[in-house]
């Protein structure tokens, strides 16, 4: 058994300004790395740069991450972090900015490198990396991976570094301004990774600690995803809780096949990560279940469901559906047997004929 979780992790109100020290310590010169809009809108902006201006330090602000940052992107802004000679990057945001945070902060501190090397195994180092999450689905404040979008494989990967960020500042606060659909997608992101890493073949009695502890966490914030909830605080503190714990479940499992399976309805479809690994959940822990009933009875007790079923359903009513082609199907079942990564996550055997079986449960065929 392993168990190895580097970063250092505030959770709390005014995170930002609590720990400036921790922060400050990182550099002197700050990249951040943010979406278009919501970190100005949510106020996680302007808390960084209140701590940068107090303290003197120059900063250069990069706001052109997209969802499901690309390549291109990341190189992008890795060119404008060399010439800036930036010594440390924040991430602000979902999973998009926090990812390409990571990837962005190892670019600039190999300039020598083109962006080709993130997806060949180097001995590379990075910079430091502060990251704040907005989103409560991402968990990428805590883990070691960075998914970026490949255009030329039409296709999300993970990059082949493992860049744990130094610090983490979560902050409930930050959620105050999301919608309730960017609360559903990635709350239900956040559940996709305690299922995943519970029944991951990397599962063991320490990293369980943190799976279990985010399936009950969830049990508790469905009631917040419902059209007609009414947030406080309290709740955006719970949902910011969850998803960092869920985060810290997949630092040490990796996902599975419902991630892998995502990465197609995202790519090719436009759906937003969490809601795409949504779709595939109960199908697959009812594949899992013909091996080992036991495990997947302990999640849905932990979830509060009486079966597999009334899951399901939940699922249903929360995300809806897409409708895909045969061929595409068919497409997208080769891929994820092509995916010897996420298939090794999986603790059994499993073929061709139960992908294709777990799409047609999820989504519709036409």
């Amino acid at each position: 058994m392993r168990f190895f979780a580097p970063t250092n992790v505030y959770i709390e109100k005014n995170c930002v300004e609590n720990h400036k020290k921790e922060l400050l310590a990182l550099g002197t010169r700050a990249l951040i790395v943010t979406g278009r809009h919501s970190a100005k809108i949510n106020g996680s902006l302007d808390d960084v740069l209140s701590v940068l201006k107090e303290s003197g330090i120059p900063y250069h602000i990069f706001s052109e991450i997209e969802e499901n940052p690309s390549v291109e992107t990341v190189a992008q802004a890795a060119e404008i972090g060399i010439e800036f000679q930036a010594d440390f990057v924040i991430g602000i945001g979902g999973g998009s900015p926090l990812d390409a945070a990571k990837a962005i902060a190892l670019l600039i501190a190999n300039p020598e490198e083109s962006a080709d090397c993130l997806y060949i195994s180097k001995d590379l180092k990075a910079l430091p990396i502060a990251a704040i999450p907005t989103t409560c689905g991402t968990g990428s404040e805590v883990t070691p991976n960075a998914v970026l979008t490949r255009h030329a494989f039409k296709t999300k990967k993970s990059i082949s570094y493992h860049l744990y960020p130094d610090l983490a500042l979560v902050d409930g606060r930050y959620l105050a301004h999301a919608s309730r659909n960017l609360l559903v997608n990635t709350a239900v992101d956040a559940l996709a990774h305690c299922v995943e890493s519970r029944l991951s073949i990397k599962s063991n009695i320490y990293n369980q600690m943190f799976s279990e502890y985010g399936l009950k966490l969830w049990s508790g914030i469905l009631p917040y995803l419902k059209e007609d909830a009414l947030l406080n605080d309290e709740a955006y503190e719970t949902l910011m809780l969850t998803s960092t714990v869920a985060g810290m479940a997949i630092a040490q499992t990796g996902t599975s096949l419902p991630h892998a399976l995502s990465y197609e309805i995202t790519y090719n479809h436009g759906v937003p990560h969490g809601k795409a690994c949504g779709f595939f959940l109960a199908a697959y822990m009812e594949e899992y279940a013909k091996n080992k009933p036991e495990d997947v009875n302990q999640i849905l007790s932990l979830l509060g469901f009486s079966s597999l079923d009334t899951f399901r359903n939940c699922l249903n009513q929360l995300l809806g559906t897409i409708t895909i082609s045969e061929q595409e199907l068919n497409t997208y079942a080769d891929n994820v047997m092509d995916n010897p990564s996420k298939l090794s996550t999986y603790p059994f055997e499993i073929d061709r004929d139960a992908i294709v079986e777990m799409l047609k449960k999820s989504i519709e065929i036409r």
